[in-house]
């Protein structure tokens, strides 16, 4: 018996339903890919069941970007074809895209981060893994990169501050070396002053020219005569000078 055609109307039977939409769901995915492989074609197709679940397929495994380019296009049409903005049949058309496209953003997004992937296949599922491979060496370049130059930063700036304690440890060195020669100066100063005024205070001390005439004394007590006076005389005349003289007979 051959195949009778099936009427096309809503199928009651709730199970009979699910198995037909799954397996002409399956078929439509198929012929998608078939000519977008057979005749070069960018194709995208968006399937809601009635549950609300969204089944897709894009060739090249960017939804997104087969979107915007039918948002060029339409935009083109509409901007060829005035149309009424104002009136409300519009305005739910742009509702229903946005949400659209709200929904799809949502949904990659749960993707990104590993939630609901039960109804992604083999093939979407290594298209989102290589999108997360590309994305992750991005990132990681972007981060190698900010490293390297907080690394040179850091480097250039330990270079500065070794340069400046260089140059504070010789200024410090210079300023030691100076304080020691002016200390040594001072000393030397300091000495040759001490020298200079011991000298006329000896001289000026009133017991000087006693303690000269008594060296002039025996061992028995007795002060020698005139020629101890005349030796004494000579003494003074070889040792002291003569206003030294002058100034202890006076």
């Amino acid at each position: 018996m051959g195949r009778g055609r099936v009427q096309l109307k809503r199928i009651e039977n709730k199970i009979n339903r699910q198995v037909t939409f799954s397996k002409r769901r399956s078929g439509l995915l198929k012929k998608a890919h078939e000519i977008s492989v057979l005749c070069d074609a960018e194709v995208g197709l968006i399937v809601f069941s009635t549950k609300g679940k969204l089944f897709e397929y894009a060739n090249d495994s960017c939804m997104e970007r087969l979107l915007e380019r039918y948002e060029r296009y339409s935009f083109a049409e509409r901007q060829l074809v005035p149309t009424d903005h104002t009136s409300p049949g519009s305005w739910t058309l742009e509702h229903a895209k946005l949400k659209a496209r709200l929904e799809v953003l949502q949904r990659n997004q749960k993707h990104y981060v590993g939630e609901d992937l039960e109804s992604l296949n083999m093939k979407e599922l290594q298209n989102l893994e290589h999108q997360l491979d590309s994305a992750l060496k991005h990132i990681r370049s972007r981060k190698n990169q900010l490293m390297h130059e907080s690394i040179s930063v850091l480097q250039k700036q330990d270079r500065a501050l070794q340069e400046q304690n260089n140059q504070l440890s010789k200024k410090v060195k210079e300023r030691e070396k100076e304080v020691a020669q002016q200390n040594q100066w001072d000393q030397q100063n300091h000495e040759i002053n001490s020298s200079t005024f011991v000298l006329p205070q000896q001289l000026d001390s009133p017991h000087l020219g006693e303690a000269y005439q008594n060296t002039n004394v025996v061992d028995n007590g007795e002060v020698e005569g005139g020629n101890s006076t005349q030796q004494q005389g000579a003494a003074n005349n070889t040792v002291m000078p003569q206003w030294m003289l002058r100034h202890l007979n006076g």
